[in-house]
């Protein structure tokens, strides 16, 4: 026998959903390894942008350079941004900013564990199809015993094949699809939290830049010369 007809053919009709099932496997994987690329939602070249101008509180200027990039972090950044409050003097609107972040996030995800939740729904029935088939072949097998009336390897053969196929099948491709999914899985939350700390980041450096010289005159300008006296005095 060739290797089509010993580990395919020989297990029946029931071996075709499986190659479905195993189809569907490979292109939802190819999927999720284009879409959950890093640069598709923290893009160095956006992030070292943003930097700059977030450094100077060019906000505006920040939101059109996100809206011409495609990326998580662009769509996030168009989003969130709009929502500083200059007329907030203290934190500049950045629980809204922060809440128009996870709402974004929150939303986008969707599509992503769509595509990924197929691999669990492949894992859970690629099992119940090659059971589906064992069952199947245990039937066939019972009925050439209750037929011929003794156990006759040659004619218990073919049963047995479907039997043993589709199980082994429904395993083969039931527990990759069930390792990729929580591999999928656990870099989209990685990349999405990744991407609102980032943006939390260049929240961060714009409030900074905007307060940074109110927190400086805040320090009292004898400071620095009260704690050198003390010093001169415990010598």
């Amino acid at each position: 026998k060739t290797w089509l007809q010993k580990w395919v053919t020989d297990g029946g009709v029931w071996m075709a959903p499986l190659g479905v099932c195993s189809v569907f496997t490979i292109s939802l994987s190819v999927l999720c390894l284009m879409s959950l690329a890093k640069g598709k939602f923290i893009p160095a070249a956006l992030r070292s942008e943003l930097t700059d101008l977030m450094h100077q509180c060019r906000v505006r200027s920040a939101i059109e350079n996100s809206a011409q990039s495609p990326t998580f972090l662009g769509r996030m950044m168009t989003v969130s941004l709009p929502h500083f409050d200059v007329t907030n003097h203290d934190t500049l609107g950045r629980d809204r900013v922060d809440e128009a972040m996870a709402d974004f996030a929150m939303a986008e995800i969707r599509p992503y564990q769509k595509w990924i939740g197929y691999l669990s729904v492949i894992a859970q029935i690629a099992p119940m199809l090659g059971l589906f088939g064992t069952v199947i072949g245990m039937v066939g097998a019972f009925e050439t015993l209750s037929v011929t009336g003794g156990a006759e390897p040659a004619k218990l053969a073919g049963d047995i094949s479907v039997a043993l196929l589709t199980t082994f099948s429904g395993l083969f491709v039931a527990i990759p699809s069930l390792a990729l999914f929580y591999v999928f899985k656990n870099r989209l939350n990685d990349l999405v939290a990744a991407t609102v700390a980032a943006g939390g980041e260049l929240v961060d450096i714009c409030v900074e830049a905007a307060h940074g010289d109110v927190r400086a005159a805040r320090i009292p300008e004898g400071l620095a010369v009260a704690d050198d006296a003390v010093a001169v005095a415990s010598e």
